[in-house]
């Protein structure tokens, strides 16, 4: 089965090259000529318009969008449903709201096209050695390209979740859960860099992501940071949010459920835009560790 990916930024690139070094039959486009061309000096498989792409893939097409979330990719969409033929398959991998999701479920379902919403985590070491995949839509399709999510993912790296809708609001939870956890992370350095001991963070976060409690990718790559930075001095402490946060908010207040630490940990990225503290560049280190976010430097 051949696969083709609209939009290869950070995680896009990333994912064709999984694709291709996991013998998958794959072809990739942006729009962007710079970006096309990196991928062809990386020996992908460009197309330089849509309509090559298409020819790539043959009859039966089954396309993977990795564009921001939001009007570019629910207008891309809407474009590819009114160009796509009944039975091929779009997956949208991106952090789309899940409720956008279930409208783009719709709008290819009555045209008889094959849509999964697909978060995707790992950040960009994941989406290129083996990323974590949570898929919503019909099972009938997901059953149709399972073998391209399990070649992809890491072990136990992939789940079907569901109806449409579920694959994105999953990972949209999982996002909330992240946020709490990076802030946490980021108060406890605070606290170690204002008290009266001189510790070491680099060597703090390395003896913590061994046997601790803590143990996690986040710890590890905040020690990563603190290597190159050791008081991470040439970044500031602005940290963005980008949306799925407070979207888990939304959403636990529809349904009445408490949650104090994700919502206090979205009130503090929101401060940082006026509060430069250790805290947050602790967590803005951590962002651009896993996911390429930018970070401000000084």
């Amino acid at each position: 089965m051949k696969i083709g990916i609209i939009g290869l930024g950070k995680m896009g690139m990333n994912l064709l090259l999984n694709l291709r070094d996991s013998d998958i039959d794959c072809f990739g486009y942006d729009m962007s000529d710079e970006t096309r061309g990196k991928g062809k000096e990386s020996g992908l498989n460009i197309a330089d318009s849509l309509g090559d792409l298409f020819d790539s893939l043959g009859d039966r097409k089954v396309i993977l969008l990795s564009t921001p979330a939001g009007k570019i990719t629910n207008n891309l969409i809407k474009e590819l449903s009114g160009l796509l033929n009944p039975n091929d398959i779009l997956i949208d991998s991106g952090n789309s709201n899940f409720n956008e999701s279930i409208e783009n479920y719709n709008t290819a379902k009555k045209m008889g096209i094959g849509f999964l919403d697909c978060g995707t985590s790992g950040g960009m070491d994941g989406a290129r050695n083996g990323t974590c995949l949570m898929i919503g839509g019909d099972k009938e399709v997901f059953d149709e390209v399972e073998g391209i999510f399990e070649k992809i993912s890491c072990e136990k790296g992939y789940l079907y979740t569901g109806e449409a809708g579920s694959g994105h609001y999953l990972k949209m939870i999982h996002n909330g859960i992240e946020y709490g956890m990076m802030q946490a992370i980021g108060e406890g350095f605070d606290i170690l860099e204002a008290s009266q001991f001189e510790f070491d963070n680099e060597k703090v976060a390395s003896v913590w992501n061994n046997g601790s409690v803590i143990r996690s990718w986040l710890i590890e790559l905040i020690e990563e940071s603190f290597s190159s930075d050791p008081k991470l001095h040439n970044i500031k402490g602005i940290v963005d949010a980008s949306g799925e946060g407070k979207w888990t908010i939304e959403e636990a207040l529809r349904l009445n459920i408490p949650v104090p630490a994700i919502s206090s940990a979205l009130f503090a990225r929101n401060e940082t835009k006026i509060n430069d503290s250790f805290s947050a560049k602790v967590v803005a280190s951590m962002r651009h560790g896993f996911g390429g976010h930018n970070v401000t430097e000084r």
